[in-house]
């Protein structure tokens, strides 16, 4: 949704999102400990497990055991090693470093959907350019049980180290196709049959709209919203109503309202 879903990011006090770090995380690097584990239980080729020197407290205790169990090599460094690697993100005493996760195709997602023997419930990222907000989508979508997201090949945030972690590890988890434009990804799941639905603030309220079926929600970037070419080939534009003083949510909270409520009606009985 167009912001009104957000012109600018406002991030929680407690510093558990930032809008920027000083640099960029080392490629490959998989960034604190709920990113790392679930990047031990992807399967995932890893190359080696840095943690902080005499760090043997808590999580970390399991997630070094289950390192070495898989024959990973787990190295002890400095607390500025690790401030290296992950470019000034919280790295809470852990980073991985891990091959780049691979990109699959449109059809794979519906593949998946049909091994599940459940109607496909897509996400499509129509330019969400801040890596926090793309993985707290990403986050949304598999915690909601969603089949796979589509994201654009330019002028976009891809899978970066910042992405893994502000998905908390979920990208693991998720088949994430990477497409050179997003209205003919729009076209072959519309000849799939997959009814595709445009968060919009001139849409119908999205608690008053049946997303059962196949289905695909495409949320905009964080300024320009859903490009005009990809609306116009939408089936449907949806709303979040807003009773308050404020006129929208940002895109990352948007996503886990109207996917939660496409979920539900996915999954009723």
């Amino acid at each position: 949704m167009k912001d009104n879903f957000e012109k600018k990011e406002h991030m929680p006090k407690n510093g558990s999102y930032r809008a920027s770090t000083p640099r960029e995380p080392a490629p490959g690097a998989v960034i604190g400990r709920n990113a790392v584990r679930e990047l031990l239980k992807s399967g995932r080729e890893i190359d080696k497990l840095f943690v902080r020197r005499g760090d043997r407290e808590g999580s970390i205790v399991v997630l070094i055991a289950e390192a070495k169990s898989a024959g990973i090599p787990v190295v002890e460094v400095e607390r500025n090693k690790l401030d290296e690697l992950s470019g000034g993100a919280n790295h809470q005493g852990i980073v991985a470093m891990a091959a780049e996760k691979d990109y699959c195709d449109i059809e794979d997602i519906l593949a998946i959907a049909a091994e599940r023997g459940e109607a496909p419930l897509i996400v499509i990222a129509d330019g969400i350019t801040d890596p926090y907000n793309l993985g707290s989508v990403i986050r949304c979508a598999e915690g909601v049980g969603a089949h796979g997201l589509i994201i654009p090949k330019r002028r976009a945030a891809g899978l970066t180290p910042l992405v893994t972690k502000a998905s908390a590890g979920a990208v693991e988890h998720l088949a994430i196709a990477k497409v050179p434009n997003i209205a003919a990804a729009v076209d072959k799941l519309k000849e799939a049959g997959v009814w595709v639905y445009a968060a919009d603030m001139e849409g119908q309220n999205y608690y008053d709209t049946d997303f059962t079926g196949a289905c695909a929600i495409v949320m905009g970037s964080e300024g320009d919203g859903i490009s005009r070419l990809v609306l116009e080939k939408c089936d449907v534009k949806v709303t979040i109503p807003m009773y308050g003083k404020v006129n929208s949510f940002n895109v990352a909270t948007a996503a886990a309202v109207l996917l939660a409520e496409a979920s539900r009606q996915h999954h009723k009985k």
